[in-house]
């Protein structure tokens, strides 16, 4: 006989951003989450990012005045060699809410927005902390 898991509860493997998005995202909805990961500590190689995170349509952008859609990040992301347009498509469409919910939700600074390698608009976002990575990470933890 097969094990029902329940459907309100999650098991979230991994403690970076993802995992630690993931395992927020189900407590937002009134789940309840298990948390592995292979560390004796969260945050993985999310806490090792030095530049930002990505988002495309933010609100801290049109803050800016900053032209930026989600199409022209598919599109700079798939000049830069992305091999899966699905995905990329993904990533990217998402990429607004993703950033103001962790502005939103976590009240992160992320009111600094630069141009970098490979994208055609200004769309890093980060705070004014040195390790910008380990703060949003950690944020969630």
């Amino acid at each position: 006989m097969a094990a029902v898991f329940p459907a309100n509860q999650v098991i979230v493997v991994g403690g970076g951003l993802a995992g630690m998005s993931a395992a927020n995202t189900v407590v937002e909805n009134g789940g309840r989450t298990l948390l592995l990961d292979k560390s004796s500590f969260c945050g993985g190689n999310s806490t090792k990012a030095t530049s930002g995170i990505n988002g495309a349509g933010t609100k801290t952008q049109k803050t800016k005045s900053i032209p930026d859609t989600a199409d022209i990040f598919v599109a700079d992301t798939l000049k830069g060699g992305a091999k899966k347009p699905e995905l990329a498509k993904v990533l990217c469409v998402n990429s607004a809410a993703d950033v103001d919910w962790l502005v939103d939700k976590f009240d992160l600074d992320l009111s600094l927005v630069a141009r970098l390698g490979g994208h055609s608009q200004p769309r890093t976002h980060r705070g004014k902390e040195r390790f910008p990575g380990m703060t949003i990470t950690y944020a969630l933890i």
